[in-house]
């Protein structure tokens, strides 16, 4: 099998059950923390609605709900929902919950907040585009999209089932928004469960 072969035949597949203990009860993301800031207090009679893809065990749908907003968490794995619904720190009356995967994602309209914290890269890259469409198409203008991508020089790069990007390409993918952050990172380090991995990142908040 040529090395070519090799890397195509390469499968990034995470321990979502080790990564959701791992990361229990740590704080919201910046970049939700950074695009919260910008909108506008809340208005009690018209209730802000967000949707939070890849929502893991809610460490940003907290956030959310706890400032009052309306919240649809998306995320591919059933245990997330599960361990997100159990949280006794949110309000379940201002949430909605899904089990989606991004190729079958549908998104409602109007919306005014898109998070996807560190979970778009884990779309396929065949499905990358339409995915990113419909970001682009469910927020309502003054709506703002915030979360990460990775860059071509991080280390799971390598994996053809993940989607990687260059810098010109993020430029790219947000012209059709206001750039508020747009935050290059890049450095070794590890990953949540303490592997061994080289980061490049690129740390989003954008309005329609």
């Amino acid at each position: 099998m040529s090395t070519n072969d090799q890397l195509e035949n390469l499968v990034f597949e995470p321990n979502w059950s080790a990564y959701y203990q791992a990361v229990e009860g740590r704080p919201p993301r910046e970049t939700l923390l950074s695009a919260l800031t910008r909108f506008e207090p809340l208005s009690a009679e018209f209730p802000r609605f967000a949707v939070d893809l890849g929502c893991g065990d809610g460490r940003d749908t907290a956030e959310l709900l706890k400032r009052g907003w309306r919240v649809l968490g998306i995320d591919s794995a059933a245990e997330a929902i599960a361990r997100l619904q159990s949280r006794p720190d949110i309000d379940l009356r201002r949430l909605e919950t899904l089990v989606m995967r991004f190729e079958d994602l549908v998104l409602p309209e109007s919306v005014d907040l898109i998070n996807a914290s560190f979970c778009l890269p884990f779309c396929p890259p065949e499905h990358f585009p339409s995915l990113w469409n419909k970001i682009i198409a469910a927020l309502r203008v003054g709506g703002r999209f915030c979360g990460q991508l990775f860059g071509d020089r991080d280390s799971w790069a390598v994996y053809p089932n993940m989607s990687h990007h260059t810098r010109a390409q993020v430029e790219e993918l947000l012209q059709p928004f206001k750039i508020e952050c747009l935050q290059e990172e890049e450095h070794p380090g590890t990953t949540a469960l303490g592997e061994q991995k080289y980061w490049h990142i690129f740390h989003i908040v954008a309005c329609k």
